[in-house]
């Protein structure tokens, strides 16, 4: 029974680290680019492929590093994503602002999907998961807006991808750090359900 539950939380701390973690490169790519407002967009294209790419290793090294459990295949999913937008970016350095735009795009709407998927397959209390799916809806919202309005101004443009990466960044890190909770709660959930068994 201790082994279950010891495999249980182990999976759910590499989970969390993988959460927070992105959430703290979305943050920093978020001030990045607050601080940073004149970027060129070789530089840009350059940070946004690397941001991706650390992305997707942390949570592929979290996921491959488990048994195999549902938070597993998410961490994978979107893993995955990013590494293969973050590959795409820099085999195309040279992109144009426009196609790089279509790429952010299209990776928040990606990862948007993912996130809301997860709101549901993750073992989550009811505030997380209302928390994740909330940065997935706003994912798919910025990815909608990088595809109706790309041909907005610059400045306006880095504004909205820095909030974007902030607001996403700060939910993923709230989540990891409620993920304690989840711990808890799972735990429980699982002596629960083993009583009956060991009664018998």
């Amino acid at each position: 029974m201790s082994t279950i539950i010891q495999t249980a939380e182990t999976q759910l701390t590499k989970l969390r680290w993988a959460l927070g973690l992105s959430g703290v490169l979305s943050i920093a790519l978020g001030v990045v680019i607050i601080v940073w407002p004149s970027i060129s967009l070789y530089a840009f294209v350059i940070l946004f492929g690397a941001f991706a790419l650390a992305e997707g290793i942390i949570g592929i090294g979290a996921a491959l590093s488990g048994a195999a459990t549902t938070s597993r295949g998410w961490l994978i999913v979107s893993s995955l994503a990013s590494i293969a937008v973050g590959v795409i970016v820099f085999l195309n350095t040279g992109m144009s602002a426009l196609a790089l735009l279509y790429v952010i795009g299209a990776y928040a709407i990606t990862l948007g999907v993912i996130a809301i998927g997860g709101a549901f397959w993750l073992p989550l209390d009811g505030g997380d998961s209302a928390l994740l799916a909330f940065s997935g809806v706003v994912s798919i919202l910025f990815g909608i807006v990088m595809f109706v309005k790309p041909g907005d101004g610059a400045l306006v443009l880095l504004a909205l991808i820095a909030a974007y990466a902030l607001i996403v960044g700060l939910a993923e890190l709230t989540v990891a750090i409620g993920g304690k909770r989840i711990a808890r709660n799972l735990t429980q959930r699982q002596l629960a359900a083993l009583k009956p068994q060991a009664s018998r």
